[in-house]
């Protein structure tokens, strides 16, 4: 049975490799944490925020993030892909998760506000109603995704395939046009 810790807020803490191994935390509050060094293993976290954390080239397996949310945070080259499917409720607000893998993931309704999202990988991921608010996705790779009602209206410097990425009334500026015909060699001014 793994360790539970209800409503706690933790701050300024540098996580070492196994420490938050085998424990859910729930309402629970991290500030200025540091997990970088982090090898997640069997780690729940349910209702919690992160403010202004580093996960950078954290490996985090085996851990199930439920209705999370990460302001400010620092996310670069994690890959989410391996984590608990069952209840995957997340949203970045201001965070930086370049590099990042979301792969075949289901992402329905998720929010990323202000966010960096250089070259991440959303291939194959279910992007249904994902909100992407003024969020930099420049070589960000969507092929296979399905991102049906998704809103970019306000993100910049994405490059999506409509025929290799199912788009059905998604939503997009005048401006970010190119960023679907680039494929075609067509010049919007």
């Amino acid at each position: 049975m793994p360790a539970y810790f209800l409503d706690i807020e933790y701050s300024k803490i540098t996580y070492n490799e196994e420490e938050v191994n085998c424990k859910e935390f729930e309402c629970c509050t991290f500030t200025n944490c540091n997990f970088s060094n982090c090898v997640f293993v069997a780690v729940t976290f349910i209702d919690c925020t992160f403010n202004d954390c580093v996960f950078n080239d954290a490996k985090i397996n085996y851990v199930a993030f439920r209705t999370v949310t990460f302001n400010r945070c620092q996310i670069k080259e994690v890959n989410f892909s391996m984590c608990d499917k069952l209840i995957f409720e997340i949203a970045f607000n201001k965070c930086t998760l370049d590099f990042s893998k979301f792969y075949t993931l289901k992402l329905k309704g998720t929010s990323f506000t202000n966010c960096s999202l250089v070259a991440v990988d959303f291939m194959g991921s279910d992007l249904t109603e994902a909100l992407f608010e003024n969020c930099d996705l420049h070589r960000s790779e969507f092929a296979k995704a399905i991102a049906n009602k998704a809103d970019f209206k306000t993100s910049y410097n994405y490059t999506i395939d409509p025929k290799t990425t199912k788009l059905k009334k998604a939503i997009f500026s005048m401006e970010g046009l190119k960023g679907l015909l680039y494929k075609h060699d067509i010049i919007v001014e």
